[in-house]
């Protein structure tokens, strides 16, 4: 029977993967409400359920890592009321919410191995029944050659972009706003769609289009089409979604592949 009582914490029986090390916390509430829109999780809630084997725990996210290439993909850090932290995935801790994760009793689960330990031979058996198919295998009928296909030229890709990991300054040109559909939440996202993005370093790199959240931060600042921006920010190689039955003025007709995260210090010209 699963312990609904928070304050019984059962640490012994929780597997936890503490951060490698230092992990992103959250900036303000503002941060919180849109990286928890981001990963699908309910932006009123401040504790979440952590569900594993047969008891459950409440959690506070308090914050987050980044990993791959650019950093584009997120693992969260949570916190249990004994202090323990622990990395999970958010579409995992989504799933813990639902309330029939979990409801199938431990007596189900050894009936079902029991059952098909029955029909499972074991690794013996296994390998002489492999054995014996193997003997009676038909022969293989032999492969006619086909005549080799000419290649065909390669097309020339435009030179990849080294992206830089660390926070740069950025100026650009508000293109338009656009929509991109949110698996997480089923519903679409409003987006701000930029051009002549440039990264300014001493050698500066022109990335074209670009893409990031219309967050809080951005919607106070009014912006419009045509409006010219100073920020610093992260950049990721994400191409940017299409929005679901998105009226037309909120589609763009040409690929977008970068993701600006995080936006700061941000002057509107």
């Amino acid at each position: 029977m699963a312990i609904l009582r928070s304050q019984l914490e059962q640490s012994d029986l929780t597997k936890y993967i503490p951060p490698k090390g230092d992990y992103e916390p959250f900036r303000d509430d503002d941060h919180y409400k849109e990286k928890l829109k981001e990963w699908g999780l309910p932006t009123a809630k401040k504790e979440f359920w952590y569900k594993e084997g047969n008891y459950q725990r409440l959690v506070t996210i308090k914050g987050y890592e980044t990993y791959g290439n650019t950093g584009e993909f997120n693992t969260l850090v949570i916190e249990f009321q004994d202090g323990n932290l622990t990395c999970i995935h958010p579409a995992f801790l989504k799933e813990m919410q639902s309330s029939s994760f979990g409801k199938e009793s431990l007596i189900n689960l050894e009936e079902k191995d029991n059952s098909d330990e029955e029909k499972v031979p074991n690794s013996a058996e296994a390998t002489q029944q492999t054995e014996t198919v193997s003997l009676v295998e038909a022969p293989k009928k032999e492969k006619v050659a086909k005549p080799a296909k000419e290649p065909k030229p390669k097309k020339e890709k435009a030179p990849k972009i080294e992206l830089p990991a660390d926070k740069v300054h950025f100026t650009a040109k508000v293109k338009q706003f656009a929509l991109v559909y949110n698996p997480f939440n089923e519903e679409n996202d409003e987006v701000v769609v930029l051009e002549n993005v440039q990264i300014v370093l001493d050698n500066p790199i022109d990335l074209g289009l670009a893409w990031c959240s219309h967050s809080k931060t951005l919607k106070k600042f009014e912006l419009t089409a045509g409006d010219i921006l100073e920020f610093d920010g992260k950049v990721a190689a994400k191409k940017m979604g299409k929005g679901k039955d998105a009226p037309e003025e909120f589609v763009v007709d040409t690929a977008v592949l970068y993701k600006i995260n995080n936006p700061s210090k941000i002057v509107k010209k």
